[in-house]
């Protein structure tokens, strides 16, 4: 086994993989930029954004139904990245990748659709304590117009659900559970394909936020049985304003469309309209077009490197760096569960994770503060916020050592 782990890390050579990312070599404040802000969004290869730049200098016109030869290669383009989307996630059609603006968007879509046709009154919505804002407004807004309510799973001071109480939540009265597959705050790696398996034996169905997974993570939509997966290209090194709702063909056929408009119809007229297959009836207007190619370059740049050495520098460099920021003293850990992906959300003695932030900054370290869009969960931590350093496979421990360096000056700047 150790001969195998070694031969794997020796694949990952993460000076040849920063060098494809152009933003990561430039100079902030006058210091070399360390970029430690990737749950919010990551860096982008240059791949991708060659990729984007020819389509808009070569090929843009608008997808579907075009007969001249720009809109034939536009629509190619497009409809090329959702299959090889649909090949990266292991979908088993094409059809079941729906385009979104992103999770947001995609988690929006189910509860106004799925949400719609099967909740009502007196039904339950199961979630967790540490759901992003995302994945927790649009099932309020549906419970209000419904009558149904949500059921919190609690979690315990590592960061982890409590799953005896995920399994005392579900009910006949269960209509969904919407879960992160990783945590953005805390970096926790749920248990879904357990938790898909325990709902799936109440007759539940599951929707996972996997925007914080693809980045860190190969995920097989397939093998882990999931009705809804959601995620954002943003995340995962592709364009903003991009993202894909994956869900199993029964839903997306029963589902009705989540918006009006051209490309989602079939027939048209004032008497009523008829509405086009899968995935259009989901995707009205004119699309991301550009968008939708750049996530396929994405995909396509994840699929060259070895998403399983990445992942394990990725994690070196995280237990490294959480290592040092232990060892700088008075520093409290904000999630310590056992299974992390690519997060470390801290604070520094008593000192305002805004301010921490503002230092940090000025050191040309980027990390992000706050409540990172998860107010519940900081309300039930009893904190304002946190410092959140998050790592993505480009990061090094040279890195982790700048961070530290400068958690050390705002501990003597504040004397924490």
């Amino acid at each position: 086994m150790a001969e195998t782990l070694t031969a794997t890390r020796a694949v990952f050579d993460v000076e040849k993989v920063r060098a494809d990312f152009p933003a990561l070599h430039q100079e902030v404040y006058g210091q070399p930029l360390v970029y430690l802000d990737n749950a919010a969004s990551a860096q982008k290869p240059q791949a991708v954004i060659d990729r984007v730049r020819r389509y808009y200098e070569r090929e843009h016109s608008n997808v579907h139904r075009g007969v001249h030869y720009l809109s034939q290669q536009a629509t190619d383009a497009y409809e090329g990245a959702r299959a090889r989307i649909a090949k990266y996630i292991n979908a088993p059609d094409a059809r079941q990748v729906v385009y979104t603006r992103g999770t947001t968007d995609a988690i929006n879509l189910v509860a106004a659709t799925f949400g719609r046709a099967n909740v009502r009154a007196g039904d339950e919505i199961v979630l967790s304590t540490m759901e992003h804002h995302s994945n927790i407004v649009p099932w309020q807004m549906l419970c209000e117009a419904t009558g149904a309510r949500l059921r919190i799973i609690p979690i315990d001071a590592h960061g982890d659900i409590a799953y005896g109480a995920f399994l005392s939540l579900l009910s006949e009265r269960t209509k969904l559970v919407a879960l992160c597959h990783v945590s953005n705050a805390l970096g926790t790696v749920n248990p879904v394909a357990d938790v898909i398996a325990d709902a799936h034996a109440r007759g539940t169905p599951v929707l996972l936020d996997g925007a914080q997974a693809l980045p860190h993570m190969q995920v097989d939509v397939q093998a882990l049985d999931v009705d809804f997966y959601c995620f954002s290209g943003h995340k995962m090194y592709g364009p903003t304003g991009i993202g894909c709702l994956y869900a199993k063909e029964e839903h997306l056929e029963a589902m009705p469309p989540y918006q009006g408009g051209g490309d989602m119809i079939e027939t048209v007229s004032f008497k009523g309209t008829t509405f086009n297959t899968l995935p259009y009836k989901f995707e009205a207007g004119t699309p991301n077009i550009a968008g939708g190619v750049g996530l396929g370059a994405t995909v396509d740049y994840l699929r060259a490197l070895d998403m399983r050495a990445a992942a394990q520098h990725e994690a070196e460099v995280v237990n490294y760096a959480t290592e040092r920021l232990l060892d700088v003293g008075n520093i409290r850990l904000v999630g310590t569960a056992a299974e992390k992906a690519g997060v470390i959300s801290f604070l520094v003695g008593d000192v305002h994770p805004y301010d921490a932030g503002t230092i940090l900054d000025r050191l040309g370290i980027a990390v992000r503060t706050g409540h990172h869009c998860t107010q519940p969960l900081m309300q039930h931590l009893g904190l304002p916020g946190t410092v959140r350093a998050s790592f993505a496979f480009y990061n090094t421990r040279e890195d982790a050592d700048r961070l530290v360096e400068g958690v050390r000056k705002v501990k003597k700047m504040f004397g924490a």
